[in-house]
């Protein structure tokens, strides 16, 4: 489980939302002392307290309220009065049910609203990364698949103190438990792993694999459909090879 899954769960759970399994999950790190989790969590109850905070007060109607003070009233005990009694309990438990359903509502859109700042919070921050990657000097440049229109296509920017960028299109889907992998090939040696990475829905993708690039023994990087959790050597031919030599 990565940063922002953990995340995620821990808002799910101080808002009471969480699955059974996530709420096993998160008591078990905390049982283990996991710094980071209570820190999540924290911040989690932090902003649910905000959100109850955020929810308006729902004051009953007054007939409503004239029909539970008129419930507490003695009055002779009458078959009739029993029934009369059971439709306004069961009235009753309607309308707090709605306004319990109202305040859900609520919540579940400040959470998904939140979420949805995140996913664009980490697409801005991953737009600046790639920036950064272009415009240093040392970046060099090697294109793939062009002028094949229905096959992958798209560039890889190598830089010998940054790391390796792959910008993609015309990626395909994958199956569901599936993801793709990139890869770094050193002429002579075996392919190296080289981080995990999902495909856009218009079957794009940007992936960066920062840190320090041997761009002497470099000699092609790849990508390949791999198993959800990735694999320690392709296990199905690539899909992409950019030869990169003598960069």
């Amino acid at each position: 489980m990565n940063h922002d899954e953990l995340r995620e769960i821990c808002d799910m759970y101080a808002l009471g939302l969480a699955e059974p399994a996530e709420r096993e999950e998160i008591e078990r790190h905390l049982a283990e002392g996991s710094a980071e989790t209570q820190a999540l969590l924290r911040s989690a109850m932090a902003m649910a307290t905000l959100l109850g905070a955020m929810t308006p007060e729902q004051a009953p109607p007054s007939r409503l309220r004239r029909a539970v003070s008129a419930l507490v009233k003695p009055r002779g005990f009458s078959w009739m009065w029993l029934s009369a009694l059971g439709g306004m309990a069961a009235a009753l438990v309607a309308v707090v049910t709605w306004f319990h359903g109202q305040d859900q509502q609520r919540i579940h859109e400040l959470v998904d609203a939140r979420l949805e700042l995140r996913r664009a919070n980490l697409e801005l921050a991953r737009y600046q990364q790639a920036m950064r990657f272009l415009d240093s000097p040392e970046t060099r440049l090697v294109g793939f698949g062009q002028g094949q229109q229905q096959q992958p296509r798209g560039n890889v920017f190598v830089n010998a103190s940054g790391g390796v960028m792959l910008i993609a299109a015309n990626l395909p889907q994958l199956a569901a438990g599936r993801t793709y992998e990139m890869w770094l090939i050193p002429r002579g040696q075996a392919p190296r792993p080289a981080g995990l990475f999902k495909v856009r829905a218009d079957g794009s993708a940007v992936h960066i694999l920062e840190g320090q690039v041997d761009t002497r023994s470099l000699g092609a990087v790849a990508v390949s459909d791999e198993p959800e959790a990735g694999s320690p050597a392709p296990s199905t031919t690539p899909i992409i090879v950019a030869p990169v030599s003598g960069l």
